[in-house]
Order: structure tokens, then sequence, then C-alpha cells
């Protein structure tokens, strides 16, 4: 059974190249995992997952895969083979867990991945993935037009996986598309951005009965980012 997000895979062209502007955007320090052959990997930690950062040779930065937490698994993440032909994978959550309390300049716990947006050819096969096979909760299923789409929400350990099957141009392979990161107060947040010298939009009201957003435009690994202020709870 899937208990949380382990970590969020992002291969970049140039390491030190990304680990400086997702440091700006993220407030916190990579950790280089040492002894590492290449792909030489860095980790930052949110309060509820880790981004992993790996050198790869790609064009441009990707979201590349997704390493889950699952009771009874082993350390070592063990591939997830799927018809999507995604890098999905699962491990026991000890070598992030220690990380997190080993390494605290590498993380951030006042900011977290809001949701990650992946985009299908078929929705259908993404809820026999992800919500019969690995177990993790079906929230929504949601047809917006306005919006592109079929939209599926699939949640655990506070984050949300959003798979959006367009209603034209579906694609050929399923891909990562974007990132949403929380925080609790965006004026604060987008103040603090701006002031390291990342750009951004201005805050404005998000879908979401409640939310602000704000979209990021520098810093974010040319990925579609979003940074969300989630609604009041009463």
């Amino acid at each position: 059974m899937i208990s949380a997000f382990d970590r969020i895979v992002i291969a970049v062209p140039d390491l030190a190249a990304g680990m400086e502007d997702y440091q700006c955007l993220l407030g916190a320090n990579f950790w280089l995992l040492p002894g590492e052959r290449p792909p030489v990997r860095a980790w930052l930690g949110l309060a509820n997952v880790v981004l992993e950062l790996c050198e790869k040779e790609i064009e441009s930065p990707a979201i590349v895969g997704l390493v889950f937490t699952g009771d009874g698994h082993p350390g070592t993440p063990v591939n997830v083979t799927n018809a999507r032909q995604l890098a999905l994978s699962i491990c026991d959550g000890n070598e992030t867990a220690m990380f997190r309390r080993e390494q605290p300049a590498a993380q951030n716990p006042g900011l977290k991945v809001d949701h990650l947006v992946l985009r299908t050819g078929d929705a259908d096969d993404c809820v026999n993935l992800f919500s019969v096979g690995l177990g993790i909760r079906f929230a929504l299923d949601r047809d917006a037009p306005q919006w592109g789409g079929r939209m599926l929400f699939f949640r655990v350990g506070k984050l949300t996986l959003e798979v959006i099957e367009p209603t034209d141009d579906k694609p050929e392979k399923d891909y990562f598309w974007g990132i949403a990161y929380q925080c609790p107060d965006i004026s604060t947040t987008a103040a603090t951005l701006r002031q390291r010298g990342v750009e951004l939009s201005e805050v404005r009201d998000g879908r979401k009965p409640g939310t602000k957003v704000a979209t990021i435009k520098s810093h974010s690994l040319a990925l579609p980012t979003l940074l969300i202020e989630p609604a009041i709870r009463v």
C-alpha cells in the first residue's frame, strides 16, 4: 500500500545550474548524495516530499519520475512496470527519513508540493495504474472542457497527482507537465522571492474558491510552476 510520495525526480542537463536556480526558488540548499557515480543526484526536502535533481543528457529539464513510500517494500526502490511507461518506483522511505534528520540545511518545511500535473492519452488506464494497482486514493474525476479535458485527482500524503487527458491533441506518450508549490502566506512568500531575484506574476484568485495563486516565471527549470496559498478552512 502506498503511504506517501517519497521523491519527485527531475532530470537536468546541468546539475550545478539546476541546483542554483532551485535553491533560490525553494529557500534551502541541495545535498549531494555522497559516493555517487554519474548520474550524480542531489536532494532537497520540502514538508511533504523530497525533490531529487539528477544530471542527464537531455535538452531541457523535465520531471522524469516518482518514487513512492510503501509498507513492506525494501530500501532500494523497486520499479513499477506499467502500460503508461512512466518511471515509477516504491521504497520503504528510510533513506529519505534519514536525510531529513541528518541534513537540516537541505530542508524547507515551510513549503510543500501542492500537486503535480501529468498529461495522458488514456485516463482510464491511469485509474487502473494509480488507484487499482497502487492503491492511491482516487479523489475526483471531472470533465472540464474549459480547462482542456478530463481531469483525475489522486491524493496521498497531502500531495495530489492531477492527471489530464486532453480533449484534443492527446499525447502519444504520457509526461509530467508541471508542478505547484503550496505556501501558507502567498503575499509574504512572493515578496521574499522577489527579493531573491525570482520573477513571478501578480497574485490572483485561483480556480479553487478561496485560493490565491501566482505563476513563477524564473528559477523554475523552465517547468510550468505555480505558487498556491490554500483556502482557509472554517
